[in-house]
């Protein structure tokens, strides 16, 4: 462990639990070090420390990177505490006994790629917009997307949310009715294809997100899942390091907020 780390991180990263429940298990005297029980959070770890909770001692968890095809009608979520529906995390229990969590999400209606890891510092720096990466969909629309339309789409749109623009957009080759859209885009916000598309009078009857970050759903079927292979892992922490100089000001999502998804 080269790395300054907290009682509290360190807890949430051995799959312990949420990083804000980790910091009330320490709080609440729950949680000791080398034998002697310790109620702050922010106390460092060291190499050679003991961690110990319930009786037994906790060792950091192993990463875990799984790329999944994510169906119709599941949440992208941890859970959903609400309603009761269907998570993506519900599609991977038998993957692995790490605790996972989904980078970003996917409507609830939305298909397509997602990653889910227990790296929250590679899916901090994925999900955060001044790092640009690359998602590409699949739009079936109501209707023939006129050409007038795509070009107006090309040259950028004002939403409610503010300006958008999209780094690519063109017609399905393999839709020779006009009604299937790809769309390249690399921002965040929330449900901005669909909300693209009602800006100009369409409705989006299918949204498929087909490429991730350069990973393609190539051998996935709907629902299907696969581990993600050691160079494809490099490929995604490399683009975490290529953060644009200049890019705007971003509220930066913190590792507690990434994992608070299970609170």
């Amino acid at each position: 462990m080269q790395k300054k780390t907290s009682l509290g991180t360190y807890l949430s990263r051995a799959g312990v639990c949420s990083r804000r429940k980790a910091d009330t298990l320490v709080r609440d005297g729950q949680v000791m070090l080398n034998g002697t029980i310790v109620r702050e959070p922010g106390w460092e770890v060291k190499a050679n420390d003991v961690v110990m909770y319930q009786g037994r001692k906790i060792q950091p968890e192993n990463k875990v990177y799984i790329l999944l095809n994510k169906p119709t009608d599941y949440l992208s979520a941890v859970s959903d505490d609400d309603r009761e529906r269907q998570t993506v995390i519900d599609l991977v229990k038998k993957a692995c006994s790490e605790r996972l969590y989904p980078i970003g999400r996917l409507d609830y209606r939305t298909t397509g790629l997602i990653i889910l890891t227990n790296d929250g510092d590679l899916a901090q720096r994925l999900a955060h917009p001044s790092f640009e990466v690359t998602k590409i969909y699949r739009a079936e629309l109501n209707v023939a997307f006129k050409q007038s339309d795509l070009n107006r789409v090309k040259g950028g749109l004002l939403l409610d949310d503010g300006p958008m623009m999209v780094d690519e957009i063109y017609f399905d080759k393999n839709s020779p009715d006009k009604r299937h859209v790809i769309v390249s885009i690399h921002s965040g916000k929330k449900r901005v294809v669909r909300r693209l598309f009602q800006h100009i009078g369409y409705r989006v009857l299918q949204l498929d997100r087909i490429e991730y970050a350069g990973l393609t759903k190539q051998g996935l079927r709907v629902g299907q899942w696969r581990l993600l292979k050691e160079h494809e892992v490099s490929q995604l922490k490399h683009l975490g390091k290529a953060i644009r100089v200049g890019s705007g000001n971003y509220s930066r999502q913190s590792l507690q907020d990434f994992q608070s998804l299970a609170d």
